[in-house]
Parts: C-alpha cells; sequence; structure tokens
C-alpha cells in the first residue's frame, strides 16, 4: 500500500494537517489505496494556531518508508522569518527527495524551499505570502495565481482548499479519474478544479435580484459537445454579453471560454481512461469537434498526446 506520511511542525494549519488524512484515507478501488500516517521532529506534540496540541505516532523516520511525504502549512517559524530550517527537519527531507513523492500545501512550500528543495523549480504557496516567498527564495520559480502546480517528484499548492485540490489530482494521477470522482464524493468536494485556475477571487456581493450563471454553467456541462458561443450563454442566463461575462469571471474566476475549455479537457480526460473509444470519436463528444483539436489542447493542460495520456492512465478494467 502507498504510504503517505504527513510532516507536523509547530504552529501547523488545522485544515492542511487534516486534508491528506481524510482524502487519501477516502480512496479506494474497492479496498484502501493509501495508508497515512503522521510525524513531528522526536514524535513531540506540535502545536497548532488554533489553540490545541496533536501527538503524532512517529518521528521522522517514518518519512524513510514513505512513498509520498506531504508538509502542510504553519503560520510561524523560521521558514516563514528568515528562510531557514531546523537542520533535522532539513536532513530527514532530503533523505527522502529523489526516491519519495514531495508535497506541500500552503506555506509548507516555504518549509520546501527552505530545505533547498523547490530551487530551479516552479511551485505556488497561498497568494497572501507570495511577496515575503519571492524574497526570501529568489531562486524558484514562483506562480503565485495557481491553485497547485505538478513538477513531476514535487507538488505545491495554494491555501486551505487547494490542498484538497492537489490530493484528489494526486489519486488521479495515480489511479486515474474514476477513483478520483469517487474519492470526491466520498468527501463531498468537487472533483475537479484545474491547477491553473486563479487562487483568488474577488467575491463581491450580489445584487438585490441575485442573478447567477451557475444554471448557464450545468447546461454547458450536459451539452459539451455541441458548439457554442458567448452571446448563446449570455442570452441563456438573461443577461447582456458584458454582464454575462463579468459574473462568470466573479464566479469561477475564469472566463466562459477557459472555463469551458477545462471542462472539456476533464471530460476528454475521463473518456481517454475509461472508454475503448477512438480519439475521433472523443473529441466530437468533449466539443472539440476533431482529433487535432483535442491534442493541442490536450498537450496543452497536461503536455502529452492523446493516445500518450490512454497508454499512461488508463485503468486496468478498460486494459483487461
Amino acid at each position: 500500500m502507498h504510504r503517505v506520511a504527513v510532516l507536523a511542525l509547530g504552529d501547523f494549519a488545522t485544515l492542511d494537517l487534516g486534508v491528506p488524512g481524510q482524502v487519501f484515507w477516502a480512496a479506494h478501488d474497492p479496498g484502501p489505496l493509501y495508508e497515512v500516517v503522521t510525524c513531528s521532529p522526536g514524535g513531540r506534540p506540535v502545536r497548532s494556531q488554533a489553540g490545541y496540541s496533536v501527538v503524532p505516532d512517529h518521528d521522522l523516520s517514518v518519512l524513510a518508508t514513505a512513498d509520498t511525504v506531504v508538509v502542510p502549512g504553519i503560520h510561524s517559524g523560521t521558514p516563514l522569518e528568515n528562510g531557514t530550517l531546523d537542520e533535522e527537519v532539513r536532513a530527514a527531507l532530503w533523505g527522502v527527495a529523489g526516491r519519495a513523492r514531495l508535497i506541500s500545501i500552503c506555506t509548507g512550500a516555504f518549509v520546501l524551499a527552505a530545505a533547498g528543495l523547490l530551487d530551479g523549480r516552479p511551485a505556488t504557496t497561498h497568494w497572501r505570502n507570495a511577496a515575503d516567498f519571492g524574497a526570501l527564495f529568489p531562486r524558484v520559480r514562483l506562480d503565485p495565481d495557481v491553485l497547485f502546480i505538478d513538477d513531476g517528484d514535487v507538488l505545491t499548492s495554494a491555501g486551505v482548499a487547494a490542498g484538497i485540490d492537489l490530493c484528489l489530482h494526486v489519486i488521479r494521477r495515480d489511479h486515474g479519474s474514476e477513483v478520483a470522482n469517487r474519492t470526491a464524493r466520498r468527501c463531498v468536494t468537487p472533483p475537479f478544479r484545474e491547477g491553473g485556475q486563479a487562487q483568488y477571487i474577488e467575491r463581491p456581493l450580489p445584487d438585490p435580484v441575485g442573478t447567477t450563471t451557475a444554471p448557464t454553467r450545468a447546461w454547458m456541462l450536459e451539452h459539451l459537445e455541441e458548439p457554442v458561443n458567448l452571446a448563446a450563454l449570455a442570452a441563456h442566463a438573461r443577461m447582456s454579453v458584458r454582464t454575462f461575462t463579468r459574473r462568470f469571471r466573479e464566479e469561477t474566476g475564469l472566463s466562459p471560454a477557459r472555463w469551458l475549455a477545462g471542462q472539456r479537457i476533464a471530460h476528454a480526460r475521463d473518456l481517454l481512461e475509461t472508454t475503448d473509444l477512438p480519439v475521433d470519436a472523443i473529441a466530437r463528444k468533449a466539443g472539440f469537434g476533431s482529433a487535432v483539436s483535442l491534442r493541442q489542447h490536450l498537450h496543452a493542460a497536461v503536455g502529452v498526446s492523446p493516445l500518450v495520456y490512454r497508454q499512461t492512465f488508463r485503468t486496468p478494467a478498460v486494459i483487461g
């Protein structure tokens, strides 16, 4: 079983610490797919910012047995203050680097960066901490505007709920979209938000009539294979094009075109993983019209062609 070790440090962010244990624990196919353990330096109690402490079952030696190591966010400590890290923690992380997958949630990226594990690599963190991160770690290629970044063996996410998105992404990468979607349903959370989605969305108070683009988004999901244009979508929402575009971005953080492209990519990925349909048929069902268009969009989103994606992520049930 894949072992996930969560590294708890002092003044940890409460949700960040709990997310890996909940999301990875919920992944089944049909039995459990991950074992989650929690550790701290010396196995000592660590205190949260919410006024309580946890007592992990393990010290840092358990990291040597982990396949994935998750570093939750922290609210204080030397990684945030001056970019340094306790040598015991630094050595433990370097001991697993290159062998185990490393994941940070929120300001956990400061810990990985202070260990020197993000130098020259793309990474993200909570938008509120981005300026400090950039000043402390100029060698890291920081992108403060995204939900998460997958750089192969090192993955980083923005704050709080973005950690859920990243854990589901990892499950999807490990076991396919069907398992990830079931896990999301068990956790009562949306199954997919693309990593490139904006992490900070201004949400002004709704106007008195309470209009929303949600019904039109639901209609778009039911008609992915049909060609649509902005004017038709605005008409469906009973708004002007200008109002619809503004409100859509307020509610999703994306333009209608980008949001629709993301949903079409997600549907195409699911069909590639779970069906034997030819790529041309998948392109039509996902609304791309042609295999060439699907290939271009999929390569832009995940860096591979439809055939390579299918070979990499196809579920055993389909292969059999």
